[in-house]
């Protein structure tokens, strides 16, 4: 534009505002039509102006267009695995919560009573499992319990330096008539057992089974253990806990009473009384000794691991124990004489001898 009033230029020089100044050396390049554009655009001033700064910028930032296309991407994606940990993170707390949610109505449904939590000889870190307490808690299971229940995942193999010698076992298969075959004329036939067989189940099948008790159906006892929350002391209660309904509770044909069991109605009788068996080693066999050796048998059966992983695990903190003094020693033979060190400077003397 022009210079306003008071304002003097030198030769050659030109006003504009937005130079520092106001004094700029360029003349004014840009007018309308100053050019004539290929695409039929019409060339103003602005036009002109807009379109060479934008070119300009290309120059300075050919990789502009790249960049935020990456950035995109990148947004995109972490916007994705935003989602996805967001996600993630609900389902793991909305999980967390219903499995808390269900295991509380578990501890809590109906009006089960309070199983009391009893002295085990295995509960320790280090303890294991009442070996003869397992052999009688075999003698009840064979002479009580088989009768409604099976271990239909146990072989006559495993009973083996654990319940039994050997030939007491192969005697105890021998006894059971196996099905087997097809025979060479594609018939079915049964044989004496080997110690390769499972126990045999007391019921065909399940309908059988409910036949047989009423409409209850004999749950499989493998692995009851770590099927029941608090398994030793909730089968422990619940062997010794019958008693006669109190006042206002009624139950239906073949049921019985027991404050342990969900409800207070079970369908199984009870099974357990003093001196309902003879124990090999003369044990007393009352009831509660009863229930107790039979519940450290079921707790083998599903753990017969039970004493060799403890084993192992007393062996890998003993020699996790002398790795640390070896490593504790170490550290202190290499490091001991940094530690100890004394550094002295003594200051050259400024005088030569």
């Amino acid at each position: 534009m022009d210079p306003p009033a008071g304002v003097t230029l030198a030769e050659n020089q030109h006003y504009n505002p937005y130079f520092p100044g106001g004094a700029i050396g360029m003349a004014q390049a840009l007018y309308d039509e100053i050019i004539e554009y290929g695409d039929g655009t019409p060339a103003s001033q602005s036009q002109c102006a807009k379109d060479v700064v934008t070119f300009l910028k290309w120059c300075a930032e050919p990789e502009h267009d790249t960049r935020k296309l990456f950035a995109m991407k990148a947004f995109t994606v972490l916007g994705v695995l935003n989602l996805f940990l967001t996600s993630f993170g609900v389902l793991a707390g909305g999980g967390s919560s219903l499995i808390y949610a269900l295991e509380q109505s578990i501890h809590a449904s109906n009006d089960a009573a309070h199983v009391a939590k009893q002295k085990w000889n295995h509960n320790g870190w280090f303890d294991t499992l009442d070996h003869a307490s397992v052999r009688r808690g075999w003698e009840v299971y064979k002479n009580v319990c088989a009768a409604c229940h099976s271990v239909e995942y146990l072989a006559y193999r495993e009973l083996v330096g654990v319940c039994l010698t050997e030939d007491e076992a192969k005697a105890e298969a021998a006894e059971q008539l196996i099905d087997d075959g097809p025979d060479e004329t594609g018939a079915m036939f049964k044989r004496p057992g080997k110690l390769s067989d499972l126990l045999p189940k007391p019921y065909p099948n399940e309908e059988a089974a409910r036949y047989a008790n009423g409409g209850a159906y004999p749950p499989d006892l493998t692995y009851i253990t770590q099927a029941r929350i608090d398994g030793e002391n909730y089968i422990f209660a619940l062997l010794t806990g019958y008693m006669d309904p109190p006042a206002g509770v009624s139950l239906a044909e073949n049921q019985h009473y027991n404050p342990y069991f969900p409800g207070g109605a079970i369908g199984m009788a009870q099974a357990l009384y003093d001196e309902i068996i003879e124990y090999g080693d003369g044990t007393p066999a009352t009831q509660s000794q009863c229930a107790k050796d039979v519940v450290t048998f079921l707790k083998w059966c599903a753990e017969p691991e039970h004493d060799t992983r403890k084993l192992f695990a007393m062996k890998a903190f003993t020699v996790l124990g002398v790795l640390n003094l070896v490593i504790w020693y170490l550290h202190r033979h290499y490091w001991s004489v940094l530690k100890t060190r004394k550094i002295l400077q003594s200051p050259k003397s400024l005088f030569k001898k």
